[in-house]
């Protein structure tokens, strides 16, 4: 038992860093910090475009941080590195590249975590993974030929492309307007509106199409997709197909339900975790936190401090 933590964090976005700092802070001796990426936050580097805003009150959800971790309106940039700062912490043991398989609760009632590293023994833990590490797909088929261009994220685009961008929130306005200084943009959403985005996302989107900087399509449903000599025909339900060298999806993400399972938490009719108000799930002593305890996503300020009431928790269970 010597090996054994006082708290294991599965995630390594800002709801596991808070989780981590706040376990520090609440005296805990020995935390672990387990992120399947080569480095924390994963999402934000992955999903999150070049100097792209991060706001405290993300989508008008106006939060009062109340734990030890404090979060300021910045940029992609300056919450890495702020993040960064938060894990210099000798009590925290950081696991990069390892993937976690499942959380299994031992007859002596502490949690194993099965990882590709080997399994290490936890008195808690806290399942901070998200959606986004699971993006949400097309329901028709993507060819494989034409896969490499289909992608979740602008990273892979070389400029001087005709790229179309699908999806209604912040994330698919955003990818549009920043690709559309070097490429030919089309934004296609199956809603007549972005009720989803926030204002000032909205705004700017509308000024690039009024200004013909990019071509907006409300009220369009996708068929299907196939290879068209090695570009992407794209087949619209109005019988008027378009080609494009290149399809990026912002459609959010989805609850890893499988994982959730094979950590032995119960689900609702609709495969989402239940839990309790201290976002502990029906295994005890396994709390979850962050946007994956959400339907349609969370901001990283809530995330915050769901990791404060969960450990508020946890400490208070042992006293």
């Amino acid at each position: 038992m010597e090996n054994l933590y006082d708290i294991a964090i599965v995630g390594g976005g800002p709801g596991g860093i808070a989780s981590a700092v706040e376990a520090s802070i609440f005296g805990l001796k020995k935390i672990l910090f387990i992120e399947k990426g080569d480095n924390h936050s994963q999402t934000i580097r992955q999903y999150y475009k070049d100097a792209k805003r991060v706001d405290k009150d993300w989508q008008g959800q106006e939060v009062t941080i109340k734990g030890n971790v404090e979060f300021f309106d910045g940029t992609k940039e300056s919450t890495l590195d702020y993040f960064e700062t938060l894990l210099d912490d000798d009590r925290i043991d950081t696991l990069f590249n390892t993937e976690v398989f499942g959380v299994t609760k031992e007859e002596d009632d502490t949690l194993s975590v099965a990882t590709n590293n080997g399994t290490y023994r936890a008195k808690n833990v806290i399942i901070a993974i998200g959606r986004m590490g699971k993006p949400n797909k097309p329901s028709y088929k993507i060819p494989r030929t034409i896969r490499k261009f289909v992608n979740h994220n602008p990273h892979d685009c070389r400029g001087h492309e005709k790229i179309l961008v699908v999806g209604g929130g912040d994330t698919a306005l955003e990818y549009a307007c920043h690709l559309s200084t070097d490429n030919e943009v089309t934004l296609s959403y199956r809603r007549d509106s972005f009720a989803r985005a926030n204002d000032i996302n909205r705004e700017m989107i509308t000024q690039y199409d009024q200004e013909e900087r990019l071509r907006v399509r409300y009220e369009t449903d996708i068929d299907s997709v196939e290879n068209h000599d090695g570009r992407i025909k794209v087949n619209y339900s109005n019988g008027y197909p378009v080609i494009y060298d290149r399809i990026i999806y912002a459609l959010g993400g989805t609850t890893p339900v499988d994982f959730l399972r094979s950590c032995h938490i119960e689900l609702d009719e609709d495969g989402q975790p239940i839990f309790n108000a201290q976002h502990e799930t029906s295994v005890e002593g396994l709390y979850m936190v962050g946007d994956i305890v959400f339907d349609s996503g969370g901001s990283i300020a809530m995330a915050i401090n769901h990791a404060h009431d969960v450990l508020t928790d946890i400490v208070n269970k042992r006293h």
